[in-house]
């Protein structure tokens, strides 16, 4: 079995963010190289509000569940802000998801002081060792923080204390013009990860800038989840059976996917 950190030595790694064991089988099936779990979408198909809310054990069932239905594929997990305060709390449970099969989490600074990020990253590498790859996510993007024009600076000068705390890449989701991918990729010592977003250039593009690794995010749970509202919809005002067969996979193709028992 390749190893996460080996998948972001060259080219561009993409990686489709699986919730739930089942679109990890799906996503495997299709060929994915590796597979990440995005935390909105493990959230939501538990019935749980994202950001910090779902309980400890629920995030590390989660895992085995991916783990087990990825058969072999290197899992990332997406750990949020590591669903606590306290280094400490938030090293035991980097542990449990590693215990769970994660060869690699992200871990999100949500716009907030580094310092802070550093510390749960410098935690989480004296309880779990040097083999997880830890990526930091830098969500100034995201949350609009800072003026427009320093925010390349700023997640550079962010890079910096997360990698010196033990974090092994940078991810910037938000981050979209090809001159500021190209000036972060050069100020950075991490791979960069980047999130599919609207206005981002394409996988090519973005592996000849540098790039390392690509993520889906929460898009594939979203326009899951979408085309689940309006087929839903419909079936409640008509109960017709055919828009439900537009596009389907069959229960045998779908039941084939999962691994036995």
């Amino acid at each position: 079995m390749i190893a996460f950190r080996d998948l972001h030595r060259s080219g561009l790694l993409i990686l489709p963010n699986a919730w739930d064991g089942g679109s990890a089988a799906l996503m495997r099936s299709l060929g994915a190289k590796a597979i990440a779990t995005t935390s909105a979408g493990v959230a939501w198909a538990l019935g749980w509000p994202d950001g910090d809310a779902l309980p400890v054990e629920r995030v590390v069932q989660a895992t085995r569940d991916v783990v087990r239905a990825a058969q072999g594929l290197p899992v990332s997990v997406d750990f949020e802000g590591g669903y606590s305060d306290d280094p400490a709390e938030v090293a035991a449970t980097a542990r449990s998801v590693v215990r769970a099969g994660a060869q690699g989490i992200n871990i999100e600074d949500g716009g907030g002081a580094p310092e802070a990020l550093a510390a749960k990253i410098a935690a989480i590498r004296a309880a779990v060792g040097p083999d997880l790859f830890i990526n930091a996510r830098c969500d100034i993007w995201l949350r609009g923080v800072g003026e427009a024009d320093g925010r390349v600076a700023e997640a550079a000068r962010r890079g910096e204390i997360y990698r010196a705390a033990g974090a092994d890449g940078l991810f910037a989701p938000g981050l979209t013009d090809e001159a500021g991918i190209a000036e972060l990729v050069k100020a950075t010592d991490m791979p960069l990860n980047l999130l599919a977003w609207p206005g981002l250039p394409d996988a090519r593009r973005l592996e000849a800038l540098g790039v390392r690794r690509l993520s889906a995010g929460s898009g594939i749970v979203g326009a899951a989840l979408g085309r689940a509202a309006m087929l839903t919809r419909a079936f409640l005002e008509d109960g017709r059976p055919e828009p439900l067969m537009d596009g389907a996979l069959g229960w045998g193709e779908l039941n084939a996917l999962m691994p036995p028992a």
